[in-house]
């Protein structure tokens, strides 16, 4: 079959990764490169390569004729664009969150859907046999559910710059909370049905109505109950900054990454996707309350690398394009997550609680 003809809108970090699946992958052929600034040029030099470049995303669209786009751009852009890939008669990978509103993701798998082509989005977890363990162990922990996650990131330099662009449009808890929010929804499996959250603005580097720092909690209608946590800033503590536990009737799992928790890895992204090994704890206990069953840890031999992930993603894309997948559920999970994410979002700056 003849290869896919990919446009890569957005050459910063998971542009560059995707960029690079793309660049060995034997099904794309990459059509161009489009950045605002230099990142499309680093991106070439990367990958030794000398891929068409452009500054704008029209430009490229009408000229390249791409099979397919993929919008690694910041959140205020991806609806924007991923309707005019639809329009032009492109499949779409987009990076997650799938937009910034619940109305524009809707719009989104909306244009999907009457296009016939694929949408995929970038919950790269989902492509992880570590955290697809994870998931599986939880779901036979019993109901309800205890979720307890975060990712606070120290982050400075480079990512601080990063940060602070994505804080124009999002806060943390939604493009962050998303991943996690979807991980808790695929073990419980149940409705989610109000969710509270608190913020805190640390710094005058971003807007005045965004916040760096937020914690979410999500009741779910089986009993289920969960929080996450995310801070980004070079004033966040790396103190216990990554915390991975979910907890039933029946005992709790736990990721125990011991090299990405280590001092100077949370804003690493490499580290963010690291989970070494699972830590499963039983329950079970006899007649004087001792544990019978001793913990079980399982280290995990298929740890992929960031961009090995992200390769994984892309040949997911590439099957659902050639195979004509049904990805329906996937994309309304996606909807799910940042509907969630935002009524989080809206707890923290009305002070109470959401019902969804």
């Amino acid at each position: 079959m003849e290869q896919i003809r990919i446009l890569v809108v957005g050459c910063g970090n998971m542009g560059a990764s995707h960029a690079a699946a793309y660049h060995k992958l034997a099904g794309f052929e990459i059509v161009g490169l489009v950045s605002r600034g230099d990142s499309k040029h680093r991106v070439n030099t990367m990958l030794e390569a000398a891929y068409p470049t452009f500054d704008h995303y029209d430009d490229a669209l009408s000229q390249t004729e791409p099979d397919a786009v993929c919008i690694a751009t910041y959140p205020d852009t991806h609806e924007e664009y991923a309707l005019k890939a639809f329009s032009a008669g492109a499949h779409v990978f987009i990076e997650k969150p799938l937009a910034d509103s619940v109305v524009g993701a809707e719009r989104v798998v909306q244009a999907a859907k009457e296009s016939g082509k694929k949408l995929v989005i970038g919950y790269i977890l989902r492509y992880h046999p570590s955290w697809i363990k994870f998931i599986e162990i939880g779901k036979t922990l019993g109901n309800p559910l205890v979720f307890r996650m975060n990712l606070n990131q120290q982050s400075q330099g480079y990512m601080w710059d990063v940060h602070r662009n994505l804080m124009k449009s999002l806060s943390p808890i939604v493009d962050c909370g998303v991943h996690y929010i979807d991980v808790m929804c695929q073990m419980t499996e149940a409705r989610p049905i109000r969710v509270s959250a608190i913020g805190a603005r640390l710094t005058d580097d971003i807007p005045l109505d965004n916040y760096n720092y937020g914690q979410l909690q999500i009741h779910f209608d089986d009993g289920s109950v969960g929080w996450y946590e995310a801070g980004w800033g070079p004033m966040i503590s790396e103190t216990a900054f990554f915390v991975k536990d979910v907890i039933g009737p029946k005992g709790a799992v736990s990721i125990v990454a011991n090299k990405a928790g280590a001092k100077g890895q949370s804003d690493s992204v490499e580290a963010h996707t690291q989970t070494e090994s699972l830590r499963v704890h039983y329950a079970d206990i006899d007649s004087n309350n001792k544990f019978i069953r001793p913990d079980e840890w399982i280290d995990l031999t298929d740890e992929p690398s960031h961009q090995e992930l992200c390769d994984r993603e892309q040949l997911h894309f590439l099957q659902s394009i050639r195979e004509d997948l049904d990805l329906s559920k996937s994309m309304e999970d996606a909807v799910n997550s940042l509907r969630i994410a935002f009524a989080c979002d809206e707890s923290v700056k009305t002070g109470g609680m959401v019902k969804l």
